[in-house]
Order: C-alpha cells, then structure tokens, then sequence
C-alpha cells in the first residue's frame, strides 16, 4: 500500500504495428537477412514498435492511453495500435 508520501504508478504498453498491406521495408530487410543467414521457411516479417508509459495510477487510464495513441503514437493511415496492458508498479 502506497504510504502519503507515495502515489501508486501504472505501466501502461501500447503496441503500435504496420497495417496489413501497407509496404514495410524494414520487414523487409530483416526477411531477407534471415533468408540469407538460411532461414528458408520465413514467410513474412513485419516491425513495429512498444511504446511503455508510467504514470501515477488514476481514473480513465484506457481513455487516457487511447488518446495517446490516436494524437501521438500511432500514424492511423499505416498503422494499427493495441493497448497490451495497464499494470500497477
């Protein structure tokens, strides 16, 4: 328990990833690297980013975190986000 002093905080981790047919050529890259390196059966790679924030824990962390992701995190012409999960510290 959080003491007066203390306030209890929130990981929260956004996901943020390419959108299906929307050309990713790092994926790319890193395909080929593997298929170089003799890994013959890579069918498709697709890079994304994790994005973590840690906050004091508060009401409305899933509307806060959404916000974040539609104004800032996520490009939503490219890329599709998914809030992974809000976790106390």
């Amino acid at each position: 328990m959080p003491t007066n002093r203390e306030t209890s905080r929130v990981r929260v981790t956004v996901l943020v990833r390419i959108r299906d047919g929307v050309l990713d050529p790092q994926g790319e890259a890193v395909k080929q690297a593997l298929k170089d390196m003799g890994h013959s059966t890579i069918e498709d790679v697709r890079i994304g980013k994790i994005v973590e924030v840690i906050l004091p824990s508060g009401p409305g962390l899933p509307e806060l975190a959404k916000e974040w992701c539609e104004r800032l995190l996520a490009n939503p012409v490219v890329e599709r986000y998914e809030i992974a999960s809000i976790d106390p510290l």
